[in-house]
């Protein structure tokens, strides 16, 4: 498997990446992540929708807490065929409990604890801390990457107004 050393930093320290990221125009691995109820949930199965893709280390800290909060609101004011996932490494019960403590309804959380499965398909595993790094993608409605966003420093939110720009382009 392929590693990559200095891709993101925290605080300014490299950290070294695991698999290959995702490229614009090709398909989106299908892997399989654990919903908040502790069921098996493939990506393929949003074939159809415009899917935004939020990779966070834990929704646990303040950005990811916000990155999350902020894809909730923005996803309220977009068509039905659009969905919103959130993955981070954080147990189902942790973040079931998040979200319903956050009010977060629009956004669907998922977990890659199992395997890391998502992690290392999609090059955001972070070898060191066995988190994932800050990512948006959005997946079309035939399954293809058609943006990457890699945030280079993982205390840093990713450029919203981008990703929105984005995804209406899509629709």
């Amino acid at each position: 498997m392929n590693e990559y050393k200095g891709g993101i930093t925290f605080q300014g320290n490299p950290l070294t990446l695991v698999g290959d990221l995702v490229q614009v125009g090709q398909n989106a691995p299908d892997v399989e992540l654990t919903d908040n109820e502790l069921k098996p949930f493939n990506l393929s199965s949003l074939r159809g929708k415009v899917c935004i893709l939020s990779s966070v280390p834990s929704l646990d800290t303040p950005v990811c807490d916000t990155e999350t909060r902020r894809f909730n609101q923005e996803i309220e004011n977009l068509e039905s065929d659009v969905h919103c996932l959130t993955v981070s490494m954080d147990l189902p019960f942790a973040q079931a409990r998040w979200c319903g403590a956050a009010d977060i309804k629009s956004v669907q959380t998922l977990s890659d604890y199992r395997a890391a499965a998502f992690g290392t398909a999609y090059g955001l595993l972070i070898k060191e801390l066995h988190l994932l790094a800050r990512a948006v993608m959005l997946v079309d409605r035939e399954g293809a990457i058609r943006y990457v966003q890699l945030v280079k420093e993982m205390t840093q939110e990713p450029n919203y107004d981008e990703v929105m720009n984005e995804v209406k382009k899509l629709l």
